[in-house]
């Protein structure tokens, strides 16, 4: 009896230091950053998921809802600054920072010059 006691409480314990250990993780944490990232396949889609529900022009500039703006945005609204969370302003999106791979994306575009396609 006490020998199942033992193996049932390793088996608890067991159980209870994988659960706590383990992190969630996104998508984007876990496939790592896109060195030559481009706008149409992977900026475009970071703008759509997290700017622009504010950032239409039906709502606050700067916007951010095509190629020219984005761009227009980065070069003179201090995008980069803002998402990364710099001395610059309250961090965009405001729901949040965004994952350190997003921010790497978008350092990279523009790091390349603005790739589009």
């Amino acid at each position: 009896m006490k020998k199942i006691k033992l193996t049932l409480l390793a088996i608890v314990a067991g159980v209870g230091i994988s659960l706590y250990s383990c992190e969630s993780n996104t998508y984007e944490e876990v496939a790592g950053v896109v060195e030559n990232p481009t706008y149409n396949a992977n900026v475009k889609g970071i703008m759509e998921d997290k700017c622009v529900s504010c950032h239409t022009t039906d709502s606050q500039e700067p916007y951010l809802t095509n190629y020219t703006e984005v761009k227009d945005a980065c070069e003179n609204y201090n995008l980069l600054c803002r998402i990364q969370g710099s001395d610059c302003g309250d961090v965009m999106p405001t729901s949040g920072k965004m994952p350190a791979a997003r921010i790497k994306i978008i350092e990279n575009w523009i790091a390349q010059g603005y790739v589009e396609n």
